[in-house]
């Protein structure tokens, strides 16, 4: 398991378990965090999953792919940061990150 901070653009923190080998948005969608709408189901096929990753934690989870990059044009307030939560599989090396969802979903 590794601990997943989720940050809303309230500024509230719901720290989850997440079981390695599931996604960052399986995650969320599992335990209800606003913010996180996964349209898609986590087939990288929309942008509603966006996140941004703290500074800290983009080497742990790494750059998108360049199918992740295109879909993230159509998510909202895009930064380099940027990554869509269904890419991101929850491994050890993730125990502690934050991500921050955006103000709204595309």
């Amino acid at each position: 398991m590794a601990k997943i901070t989720y940050i809303d653009t309230e500024g509230t923190a719901r720290t989850i378990e997440g079981e390695v080998g599931s996604t960052v948005m399986e995650t969320a969608i599992k335990n209800n965090v606003p913010g996180i709408e996964a349209e898609c189901g986590g087939a990288c096929a929309c942008a509603t999953c966006h996140v941004y990753v703290e500074e800290a934690w983009q080497a742990a989870v790494g750059q998108p792919s360049p199918m992740e990059e295109d879909m993230l044009d159509f998510g909202y307030d895009v930064r380099p940061n940027s990554r869509l939560s269904c890419q991101i599989k929850v491994t050890d090396a993730l125990d502690g990150s934050v991500v921050r969802t955006p103000e709204r979903q595309a």
